[in-house]
């Protein structure tokens, strides 16, 4: 059993503050789907793309804290996709570069690496199916796991077809549509999407089933909680 995950990712991830509630991320939500004594280090960061988490020395400070036998989930792609040379990448060549260094990081420290492709946006077309947004980058990282021998969570795949399932208004729930926000969670969507995240942790055999629970029941909205944050985050 392994005794740590950490998560490496964007705000879609990432541990949220009174002040951004009811915004959610999934690694907030995983905890209550794995079996006690698994700690989950949830290191995303809002706003963060493959290159920026490693050029803002967030990578390394994981590394330092890796130990053989844990796993680091890794899961880029929002951010990726922005023109701002600092943070965006070009999906078959940079963003597949920057993503090596995680596995090559993890791996030289004992710990298993996974990948895990974006959660899909809140987008229909107008015949109402759920569309995809995040280009070329989901197949990029489909491929780099194939060539890496890495196993691969498709969060992108499985949320897709879940906003499918709850069509144009029933997958307002799992958003912030106060907001106009079809990208960040809810507590209801971060909680799907955390399920999603740890039965993909079981069906690839990353997990056994004595290490995962409640993969058929919703996270109560009373168990999250959004702290006061000591320091703005950034």
């Amino acid at each position: 059993m392994p005794q740590r995950i950490h998560i490496a990712g964007d705000s879609t991830a990432a541990q949220k503050y009174a002040v951004a509630a009811p915004e959610t991320g999934w690694g907030m939500g995983l905890p209550w789907f794995l079996a006690p004594g698994i700690e989950v280090a949830n290191h995303a960061m809002n706003g963060r793309s493959s290159r920026s988490f490693v050029t803002e020395g967030r990578l390394a400070a994981i590394v330092d804290d890796l130990r053989p036998g844990d796993l680091l989930l890794v899961q880029f792609g929002h951010n990726d996709q922005k023109t701002d040379p600092l943070i965006g990448t070009d999906p078959w060549t940079s963003y597949r570069s920057h993503l090596r260094r995680y596995l090559d990081a993890a791996r030289e420290r004992g710990a298993e690496p996974v990948l895990l492709t974006p959660a899909a946006r809140r987008r229909f077309d107008d015949d109402g199916n759920a569309a995809a947004s995040h280009g070329f980058y989901p197949d990029a990282m489909r491929a780099l796991a194939a060539a890496e021998g890495v196993r691969l969570i498709d969060v992108t795949a499985q949320t897709l077809a879940l906003w499918q399932e709850l069509g144009p208004d029933g997958s307002l729930r799992v958003f912030l549509p106060e907001r106009q926000d079809n990208t960040h969670f809810s507590p209801a969507g971060a909680g799907l999407v955390a399920r999603l995240v740890a039965r993909g942790l079981l069906t690839t055999g990353i997990l056994a089933e004595h290490e995962v629970r409640r993969l058929d029941e919703d996270v109560p909205v009373e168990w999250f909680t959004w702290p006061e944050a000591a320091v703005a985050p950034g």
